[in-house]
């Protein structure tokens, strides 16, 4: 790719300082992949020249991490070592500001008994438990980001001919959908941040009861708690200091109730999860609780998820997502939840987010349980969204609104 270093240069930039927004004496935590230690050179010296106090690189890698799936006694797969807790806990108490650079190969796992994929996500779930309570909750800065490696740029682009022609064409729609090509990215997140923050003003401002979708396959109602919050990927964190928790971002998202959903909802993109596939995914709910689940391919995966606790059967999160923004309408299926949640509305299974209530961030989880946010050691994000989606918000007095119709924003009325 023609001058990639200089646009790499950029990205690395964008990541510190709008994606986590690096401050004096902050401690930084990076997790990446040992293919992308180019970028992560780059993270680095941007976060120090931002005023970072130290920076703390996790590597991954996907063969290594495949070997020991495979490999482990099921005990030991699933057991988290004393001293890596230690160093998530010390993290966590020094407010970390933590950057994930996503580049998995989505089929990682493949052909893996699912009782392994399940230790292993297991293990994951309480190393980092901590840090993602921490996240969630909006106490630290985090972002997460994307990087183009050649499994999964060979995943998204099989017919290109050849393996430089993948990771580039997987690169430039990297930097396409972060504004990268923008002569100033930060200022172009600044204008697309304002657009979102519009949108979820305006929902805000209804704070509907509940939503309804109905779609090809889908008709469900879902509740929406009182003094919900709808968000965009722009959060303040603890100190005070804006960061963006996602780029590439298309969406505006809040928690829902998860004691009210009724219906049934199909899936429109596939799910990359537990580095596997999982395709034409199907969701009954009465109560708010999934009572039936079934799909095309990675069925007994999806089971497991939904049975991991009593919270991975309900839901944490409804975001909405217009059918014409940018990475739907690229046409491409990304096997990435990053990329592909921002062409789709989309629904996720698990832990809801505190700060999508208000108050949220200063309630204890038994207060939050009780106005109905959902609690578990999963979220999981599936999409939902087509250009047949029609939603409305229906008000307190069962009046309804039309909020999407034909996949796009509607006038609310």
């Amino acid at each position: 790719m023609e001058n990639f270093n200089h646009y790499l240069e950029k990205y690395a930039e964008l990541i510190v300082k709008t994606g986590v927004n690096v401050q004096q004496k902050d401690m930084v935590q990076i997790d990446i992949s040992v293919t992308q230690a180019p970028l992560a050179r780059l993270i680095v010296k941007k976060a120090y020249a931002a005023g970072a106090k130290e920076v703390v690189i996790r590597w991954n890698d996907d063969q290594i991490l495949r070997e020991q799936v495979n490999s482990m006694a099921l005990a030991d797969l699933e057991q988290v070592p004393e001293y890596r807790l230690d160093e998530i806990r010390s993290l966590v108490s020094q407010n970390v500001s933590r950057i994930s650079v996503v580049s998995q190969n989505p089929d990682v796992f493949a052909g893996i008994a699912s009782e392994r994929i399940e230790a292993y996500q297991k293990y994951d779930r309480k190393l980092l438990f901590d840090l993602r309570q921490a996240a969630q909750a909006n106490k630290i800065s985090w972002t997460v980001v994307a990087a183009a490696d050649l499994d999964w740029a060979d995943k998204v682009f099989p017919d290109l001919a050849t393996d430089t022609e993948k990771v580039d064409a997987l690169w430039d729609q990297i930097f396409k959908t972060t504004q990268i090509y923008e002569d100033d990215p930060i200022a172009a997140w600044q204008a697309h941040e304002t657009t979102l923050r519009q949108k979820a003003d305006m929902l805000n401002n209804e704070q509907f009861k509940a939503l309804h979708f109905k779609a090809p396959g889908t008709d469900l109602t879902i509740g929406l708690p009182k003094d919900h919050l709808w968000d965009s990927a722009r959060n303040v964190n603890a100190a005070g200091f804006e960061f963006m928790a996602n780029m590439p971002t298309e969406e505006v998202f809040t928690a829902p109730d998860n004691r009210v959903a009724e219906g049934y909802v199909s899936s429109t993109k596939p799910l990359s999860y537990g580095g596997q596939i999982i395709t034409d995914m199907r969701f009954t709910f009465k109560d708010g609780a999934i009572v039936d689940v079934s799909a095309q391919t990675g069925e007994d995966v999806l089971k497991k998820l939904i049975g991991m606790d009593e919270g991975s059967k309900r839901l944490g999160e409804v975001a909405l997502v217009p059918d014409p923004s940018p990475i739907s309408q690229s046409g491409i299926i990304f096997f990435n939840t990053l990329f592909d949640e921002n062409a789709s509305n989309h629904l996720a299974i698990g832990n809801a987010y505190a700060f999508n209530l208000k108050n949220g961030t200063a309630m204890d989880e038994e207060e939050l349980v009780s106005r109905g946010l959902n609690r578990s050691k999963n979220h999981v994000d599936f999409m939902i969204g087509s250009s047949e989606m029609d939603i409305d918000g229906i008000r307190e007095d069962g009046t309804r609104v039309p909020v999407f119709r034909n996949g796009n924003w509607a006038s609310l009325a």
